[in-house]
């Protein structure tokens, strides 16, 4: 079975669709769905949503993107929303210098808060990193040992990776694996511990090769499966299970 470890399926383009293509997980291949939260609304919504579907799961947390609009009595909503049984992690939160949506002492401010909030709540986290690498490792820094998680889509370098897996981080790849033009980031998935490795889909963003230019869905994690295995030198089988077993103690599961 597949574990699509981050999966928007919440996203407006899922909107005429989403029941119907829950249901079809299963033929699919597909055991676990980890459905991140992005906002407060997404995030307040979350509880609800994933007890009603048995193979997900669901974070809460605020992006970069959004933490402009936060409050300062979110950070309690989400320690509320976080006592859900189905709730294994907080995020998806971080640092993005690319876009710039929030002023870059309100990402770092909100990130600390949500930071603070795993190291109490002892859940995992799922990070968000875009052109904010050093700030990124200074903080994850400080939380050495206090917080654990996985760096979502991971697009860095080799030492990057390093460094995160070091502070006992899992590395998550998601579509751009399978782009003609990853040979780097193929590099750096070649040199990475079978064992702290996971695969998603970003969904609906980011199809993989050969459904890019579409609405991506969870069902096309296998492609970057594929992709590792092939990387890996692997059968597609052993990196499936590799893979699917690693998201479980990422998030603390169990079959």
């Amino acid at each position: 079975m597949l574990f699509d470890t981050h999966a928007h399926i919440f996203d407006e383009r899922f909107d005429g669709d989403r029941d119907g293509l829950i249901e079809s997980f299963r033929e699919k291949g597909l055991g676990r769905v980890m459905v991140p939260g992005a906002d407060m609304p997404s995030s307040l919504a979350m509880p609800a949503f994933v007890e009603r579907h048995e193979m997900l799961v669901g974070s809460v947390g605020v992006t970069p993107h959004d933490a402009k609009d936060m409050a300062d009595g979110d950070v309690e909503r989400l320690r509320e929303l976080a006592a859900h049984p189905k709730i294994v992690a907080l995020g998806e939160m971080g640092l993005d210098y690319h876009y710039d949506f929030t002023p870059r002492d309100v990402q770092k401010k909100r990130f600390l808060e949500q930071m603070d909030l795993a190291q109490e709540l002892r859940l995992p986290v799922i990070l968000h990193n875009r052109e904010s690498t050093g700030d990124m490792l200074a903080i994850l820094k400080s939380y050495a040992g206090r917080v654990r998680g996985v760096m979502h889509c991971f697009s860095g370098s080799y030492e990057t990776a390093r460094d995160v897996l070091d502070l006992g981080y899992y590395i998550s790849f998601a579509g751009p694996l399978t782009f003609k033009n990853a040979r780097k980031v193929r590099e750096v998935a070649a040199k990475l511990p079978r064992d702290r490795v996971t695969v998603e889909t970003d969904s609906p963003y980011l199809a993989p090769e050969p459904k890019r230019g579409g609405r991506n869905e969870p069902a096309y994690v296998r492609h970057v499966c594929a992709k590792l295995a092939e990387i890996w030198g692997l059968p597609y089988e052993e990196t499936e299970r590799l893979t699917y077993e690693n998201g479980l103690r990422l998030f603390n599961l169990s079959e």
